[in-house]
């Protein structure tokens, strides 16, 4: 079956003209970001230039000892000219060290010094404050790099239309005719496609003769299908052997084996013995950023020496599978498909030069209410049968939180024309509501009614943000977003192809996007020094996301 690529005919036409692309698109971007984003690009060949410098420093230091040095000493050679001799080049040498032995007993004092007492000339000097400079900047970058990334492509005999997704749910014998309409309704309004992939262990149900394999053996097969693939996948376009990754994390929300899935990893590419592994389990699809969050984390402890993580982000489908009728555990029938990505990081200064991208920000905002906790939970229906419940309430409390993402990681995204009326909108709101509590206690309740209410403002994202990744939750997810931070067509299609060639990946599903993003997009095409911004949204209930910068 064929996936769909970047094609203007994908998306609507609206009524008041023709669908936009980045080319009709106007908007006021920040010139003080697009410098800092070039700042960024031109700092990767920095380390680089720091040692060419160090070698132009010794360099000078040897011409000016053997200036120095060449009247002298004895030497057959041409007046003006120097004899490479024992002598000449013993002299030297000593001459060199001489120098950097004042410089340490002395602690670089007597370099500064002017007039005849200075030990270096006027050119070293220069060289030594820029390369001080130089070193200062990339030690204080502290970057985090993305070597390369790579998703789960399923094979042909996993992919399923959505007759065959109803025929497989009839097949299970445990569904009403209630729930298999309710069932096709989700799926002709769910915006997935007609060609995307269930584990085998399903898949096989529709073959005559032939049950639904949910064991342990049939859902580590679907695990060690998809993550071993993405693994070497994403290993060999970073020119990464499997013993150089120091940090290995790995979210997977549903299914949690033992040995865990790291320990699977491991053992198939023979990764070294003291690497650090974690498992991450039960956060939902927005558990992929937080998993690069902590793999930035583990990689600033060898801030010296430098480091690389291998991040893996999925879910199993196989043990999963809701076989009871009520409506509120049906969607995870509907919606979610097999998928996988793996990441390759590196806080190496040496790596930025061949990296794909700059980790920039990433932010986590987790909700406490009882409410948020209860939206997508994993429990039991009335007849004991497993899965997972999504509320009524999950868009609203959705809202909320990725309202309280935004307000956090905006100040490091936005332009300062952005922030100042956010922050203004907030003052006006926070002193109408004082004024508010205050005419009440006055006992001047009607006065208070007749205060006016200051609209929230809705900052355009657009000004610092070039591309958007959006989880593909559903197209009323995207839907809701995009009218919500005023997006254009050409900013969600990356979540639309991804939700109609793959369906809802869960916590992998950004990367789909950003593949889409970086290999096939034609309205938006991916430029160097480009910011992308992803934002996925988890059980419990969380909001996450993270901003690359294109190198």
């Amino acid at each position: 079956m064929k996936r769909s690529v970047s094609d203007s005919s994908f998306v609507s036409v609206p009524e008041d003209g023709p669908v936009k692309d980045y080319r009709d698109y106007r908007v006021r971007k920040s010139s003080l970001i697009a410098t800092v984003n070039w700042t960024h690009v031109i700092g990767t060949y920095l380390p680089t230039l720091f040692l060419v410098g160090i070698g132009v420093l010794f360099a000078q230091l040897v011409h000016q000892v053997v200036t120095d040095l060449s009247s002298k000493v004895e030497h057959k050679a041409s007046p003006g000219e120097i004899d490479f001799s024992i002598e000449t080049i013993t002299a030297v040498i000593l001459g060199v060290r001489e120098i950097f032995s004042n410089l340490l007993s002395t602690f670089l004092v007597a370099p500064l010094q002017s007039g005849e007492g200075g030990i270096l000339s006027t050119h070293v000097k220069i060289t030594a404050l820029v390369l001080v400079v130089m070193g200062w900047i990339v030690l204080n970058d502290n970057p985090t790099y993305m070597l390369a990334f790579s998703t789960f492509k399923a094979p042909d005999s996993w992919k399923v239309s959505h007759a065959q997704i109803i025929q497989m749910m009839k097949n299970q014998g445990s569904f009403t005719d209630d729930s298999i309409g309710f069932m096709e309704r989700l799926l002709a309004r769910s915006g997935t496609g007609q060609s995307t992939a269930w584990p085998p262990g399903i898949v096989q149900c529709l073959e005559e003769g032939k049950e639904t394999d949910r064991s342990i053996l049939a859902s580590r097969k679907e695990a060690e299908a998809v993550i071993f693939d993405i693994v070497e996948s994403a290993l060999k376009k970073a020119k990464v052997h499997p013993k150089e990754v120091d940090v290995l994390v790995i979210n997977c929300s549903l299914f949690s084996p033992t040995p865990s899935l790291c320990a699977m990893v491991i053992s198939k590419f023979g990764m070294r013995q003291d690497i650090q592994s974690f498992n991450l389990s039960g956060m939902g699809c927005g558990a992929s950023l937080i998993s690069v969050g902590l793999a930035k984390d583990m990689l600033q402890r060898r801030r010296l020496q430098g480091g690389k993580a291998l991040v893996v982000s999925t879910e199993i489908i196989t043990p999963n599978l809701y076989h009871g009728n009520e409506r509120g555990f049906l969607l995870q029938n509907t919606l979610f498909r097999c998928g996988g990505a793996a990441i390759v990081l590196s806080n190496s200064w040496m790596d930025g030069r061949r990296a794909w991208y700059k980790l920039l920000h990433t932010v986590r905002v987790q909700s406490n209410s009882e409410e948020a906790y209860n939206c997508v939970y994993e429990a039991q229906d009335g007849e004991e049968q497993r899965g997972v419940r999504l509320s009524k309430e999950i868009v609203k409390v959705a809202g909320k939180c990725m309202e309280k993402n935004m307000t956090t990681i905006g100040p490091y995204v936005l332009p300062l024309s952005e922030q100042i009326p956010v922050v203004t909108t907030m003052a006006i709101k926070f002193m109408i509501k004082m004024t508010g509590k205050l005419l009440k206690m006055c006992g001047q309740e009607k006065l208070a009614a007749k205060l006016p209410k200051k609209k929230h403002y809705v900052p355009d994202f657009k000004r610092g943000i070039d591309h958007f990744c959006i989880h593909a939750g559903g197209r009323a997810v995207i839907d809701g977003i995009e009218k919500n931070m005023k997006l254009e067509l050409f900013h969600t299609e990356p979540s639309r192809m991804a939700l109609l060639n793959y369906g809802n990946t869960s916590s992998s599903s950004i990367w789909y996007e950003m593949e889409y993003i970086q290999e096939h997009q034609k309205t938006n095409p991916l430029k160097k020094g480009h910011r992308i911004m992803q934002v996925a949204f988890g059980s419990g209930f969380k909001c996450t996301s993270g901003v690359w910068l294109k190198l």
